[in-house]
């Protein structure tokens, strides 16, 4: 199939597009500058022909999905969401300048680091089930650093309800990193199989490369890696720093029968931790929110593929036509955007309507002189 080209930036109030950042299966991303407060924001919408009910059932799902999780630290911050004008949802997200995407392909990542994203990314899962929320596509290219280096769970769009049935599921994976009971459509995300999911993550930060990827040429399509993780033997790691402990760990945690691995995120978390203390190095904090404090959030539906969010129904464009004049939120509308094609202040504005009115009044008294004298013969 021939790969989706990106589609263009759309005109949003208070942003200004920068660049593109990337282009998914069935969203891009951009990056604008926002005005107020100024910061760099990272903007995902749909492409402007997108009318497919599951696929705007899925973005519908990922922004509410975020406003339950993302004041998790390890859970990428969503901000606002809306319609543009031409009709394309999107949600504007915290901007994060780097990714595990592939650096682990091209780098040696520190076991300390790897076992420290593994805790974070644990305690973010954990967070997201005990929400009734599974995020179904766990992999390095979903782990997004922060400008503070801190690395975040990202991309919900595909994250569904742990109580929905199989029937209602759009199925989605990405092969290396599936569960061989998602990869035979036997479910489509269970918290067993997000277990799996981040012990293949963090296997995959360790080794260079994802758990059933051979290194020969031709022999990693996903017929290839479907029937190895169907088969589910786990490949020991080669690394000489990389101790037995963390092995046996990410061997339970890819158990070929769910009922083998870890019972849940925050156990897998556990593990990693407990392997930090072996290796004398500082445990990091598990961050789960507690029943004590945390308030039940509202059910996200699923099932919603409205357009949804606040509309922005025009756009300002440059143009020599005189504006119709607007009023009340419109007004407010047009002043918040008026930065794009040159702010005019208040005072001056009211100056200038000032001596445009003086002009006229001097304009109709001179011709009144000039009239008067034409017909009295005086010129």
């Amino acid at each position: 199939m021939a790969k989706r080209l990106p589609s263009d930036p759309p005109l949003l109030p208070g942003l200004t597009y920068i660049r593109p950042l990337g282009s998914g299966g069935f969203a891009d991303v951009f990056l604008y500058e926002q005005d107020m407060p100024r910061r760099h924001v990272a903007v995902k919408v749909l492409p402007s022909d997108v009318r497919d009910a599951d696929l705007l059932r899925m973005f519908n799902a990922e922004a509410d999905v975020l406003a339950h999780l993302s004041a998790h630290p390890s859970i990428v911050t969503v901000y606002q969401a809306g319609i543009s004008a031409e009709g394309r949802p999107y949600i504007v997200m915290e901007y994060c300048p780097g990714s595990l995407s592939q650096r682990y392909r091209v780098e040696r990542i520190p076991v300390a680091e790897v076992l420290a994203i593994g805790v974070k990314m644990a305690s973010a899962l954990e967070s997201a089930h005990r929400a009734g929320l599974v995020h179904r596509d766990v992999k390095p290219s979903n782990i997004l650093v922060t400008s503070f280096g801190a690395p975040v769970l990202a991309d919900f769009g595909i994250s569904s309800s742990l109580a929905r049935g199989k029937a209602d599921e759009v199925l989605a994976m990405s092969v290396p990193w599936s569960a061989p009971e998602v990869i035979t459509e036997s479910t489509s995300g269970t918290v067993a199989s997000e277990v799996w999911g981040l012990g293949a993550t963090v296997y995959s930060l360790l080794a260079g490369h994802s758990p059933f990827e051979r290194l020969e040429r031709g022999q990693n399509t996903r017929e290839h890696l479907r029937r190895r993780i169907t088969r589910a033997t786990y490949p020991r790691l080669t690394r000489a720093d990389v101790p037995d402990s963390l092995q046996e760990v990410l061997a339970k945690a890819m158990s070929r029968e769910p009922q083998r691995r870890h019972p849940d995120a925050l156990s897998l978390g556990e593990a990693l931790r407990g392997v930090q203390t072996e290796l004398g190095l500082p445990q990091t904090p598990l961050e789960v929110a507690t029943d004590e404090w945390a308030p039940t959030p509202a059910a996200v539906d699923f099932s919603d593929a409205a357009l949804r969010g606040p509309a922005r129904t025009w756009v300002e464009q440059a143009t020599v036509r005189k504006a119709p004049a607007r009023v009340g939120v419109a007004a407010l509308a047009r002043d918040e955007d008026a930065d794009i094609s040159g702010r005019v202040e208040p005072g001056t504005r009211r100056w200038a309507w000032i001596l445009g009115g003086v002009a006229v009044v001097a304009f109709g008294v001179v011709a009144g002189i000039l009239g008067a004298l034409i017909g009295s013969g005086g010129l």
